[in-house]
């Protein structure tokens, strides 16, 4: 069983043992999660209590900047593709953009509806990217594979999988196509360094503002919803 506890201001805080640790830290999550304390081997877990006691000044304003939960539900407007658009109930077999609005099938819950056209959307715009970037790169991948992650956009294994946020359909295009060329260019460089942002800068040039625009927006991103507790 996960440990986990609660500190004096209310907030649940939930424990992770990492052999690679080298240190006590705490990370909150953008998507309204419980806020994780990842300790290293040999710390218990009441030192790991005291610490996040220490910080309770710090993770009471930390989740307090973090977005409230947006439920998808008819009638909510919502980001796709960078718009804003209305989720309205209509006589539609599939879901379809038209103009300002979003048509769901009016007889389906709209959270899975929504959800599953926004993963067609990124699967079709995040493959395109992919490849035209890998072919300027002059390298392959593997695969390319779409999961609902919070703590990051996108990801390339040693071994050329391409792993991405399906709620990047949500972000504009060129915030999309942004973390396309990132992953892309971990083909090359698996790190962080200077060549592999200089490989980043070739596949799209100026890319600080999409970095900027994910920064701001994100956790907006993270904040939405798609099962409504009191349903649509």
């Amino acid at each position: 069983m996960a440990e986990a506890f609660t500190i004096a201001n209310g907030l649940r805080i939930a424990c992770r043992r990492s052999p690679r640790a080298r240190r006590m830290t705490l990370r909150v999550p953008r998507d309204g999660g419980p806020v994780v304390l990842t300790l290293p081997a040999g710390v218990s877990l009441a030192q790991g209590a005291a610490f996040a006691e220490s910080k309770s000044r710090w993770l009471l304003e930390a989740t307090g900047r973090r977005p409230q939960p947006s439920i998808v539900r008819h009638g909510a407007v919502m980001p796709v593709m960078g718009q804003g658009l209305t989720l309205t109930p209509a006589a539609v077999r599939a879901a379809r953009i038209e103009g300002t609005a979003l048509l769901l099938p009016a007889s389906r819950p709209a959270g899975p509806v929504t959800q599953a056209f926004l993963k067609h959307q990124a699967a079709e715009r995040l493959r395109a990217a992919c490849d035209r970037h890998a072919a300027a790169l002059g390298q392959g991948y593997r695969a390319l594979v779409l999961r609902d992650t919070r703590s990051r956009w996108g990801s390339c294994t040693t071994d050329g999988r391409l792993m991405f946020s399906w709620r990047l359909a949500m972000a504009p295009p060129a915030v999309l196509d942004y973390v396309a060329a990132h992953e892309v260019a971990h083909l090359r460089h698996m790190d962080h360094s200077p060549r592999f942002w200089s490989t980043v800068e070739a596949l799209y040039p100026g890319h600080i503002g999409e970095r900027a625009w994910l920064r701001q927006n994100g956790a907006g991103l993270m904040a939405w919803r798609f099962r409504d507790p009191c349903g649509d």
